[in-house]
């Protein structure tokens, strides 16, 4: 969502020209948002994160999804490219696009200078209209720290930080991450 928007359209013009782009782009309320490219450190983060959840989630009814799957908010009318997804038990979509999950658990996002402030506010502001949503985790490019904002049963939103050598806990999934292990780089 750090991009201005092209202009108003319908979310079925949207979906007709996400399906023409080579660019992905964010949808909230008829505004379409071109997404920036990421950076080499910032695709390492999602995908060591995604490894170490699909680890974790061996044996679970659970599957682990990358950036390329759309997470469709219903009730805000928006649809957005989430770097991880977690949807547990069966799979949803939403019935004007088979390609827009609807009920994931857990959203990761790796922050970048960019695009933190989107995601700690807007974007989380609508992830949080997610019925199924538990989980929402924030991955830090700028120090190994990973911020967990987590639904309690009582349904208020929680944060919960992890640094170096502690463990990441997502209580919706059973499982926790070693934040070391999500850092590790073996080129340096």
């Amino acid at each position: 969502m750090n991009a201005q928007p092209k202009e108003k359209m319908t979310y079925a013009e949207y979906l007709a020209r996400e399906a023409a782009s080579d660019v992905k782009h964010e949808f909230i309320a008829g505004e379409v948002f071109a997404m920036a490219g990421g950076t080499v450190e910032h695709g390492a983060l999602a995908v060591a994160f995604g490894a170490e959840l699909r680890n974790a989630l061996s044996g679970k009814p659970c599957r682990v999804l990358n950036s390329d799957v759309r997470v469709q908010v219903r009730s805000t009318g928006a649809a957005f490219y989430p770097d991880v997804s977690v949807v547990c038990g069966k799979l949803e979509t939403a019935a004007d696009d088979p390609h827009a999950v609807t009920n994931p658990v857990v959203l990761v996002d790796v922050l970048s200078a960019s695009t933190e402030g989107d995601d700690r506010g807007a974007k989380a502001a609508h992830y949080r209209r997610l019925d199924s949503l538990r989980e929402y985790v924030l991955v830090s490019q700028g120090e190994r720290r990973v911020e967990v904002q987590r639904r309690n049963e009582r349904g208020i939103w929680e944060l919960h930080f992890s640094g170096p050598g502690e463990r990441v806990e997502l209580t919706s999934l059973g499982v926790s991450l070693a934040v070391d292990a999500v850092y590790a780089n073996p080129l340096a």
